[in-house]
């Protein structure tokens, strides 16, 4: 295992060192597990598109990339929405 240094604000190491410790682990143990559980963009992508075509086999859905925008920005509009509150 390597040892890395990252730069980040006092207060963000402060607040994910509580968060660990709340879950019973080191700051070096949870950001393991936090790189362990997200997704690249393309890991992202892949999941995508692996989804749509389960839709499409299994009832059809195929939108077309005019409508994915659409969604998308109904989506974005919903979570700032969301956030503002």
């Amino acid at each position: 295992m390597s040892d890395a240094n990252v730069r980040i604000p006092e207060e963000a190491k402060d607040r994910l060192a509580a968060i660990a410790a709340a879950e019973g682990l080191s700051l070096r143990a949870y950001l393991a597990r936090l790189a362990e559980t997200l997704l690249t963009p393309a890991e992202r992508a892949e999941r995508a598109e692996k989804a749509l075509a389960e839709l499409k086999s299994w009832n059809g859905y195929a939108p077309t990339a005019a409508e994915q925008q659409d969604l998308d920005s109904e989506l974005d509009r919903r979570l700032a929405q969301v956030a503002a509150r």
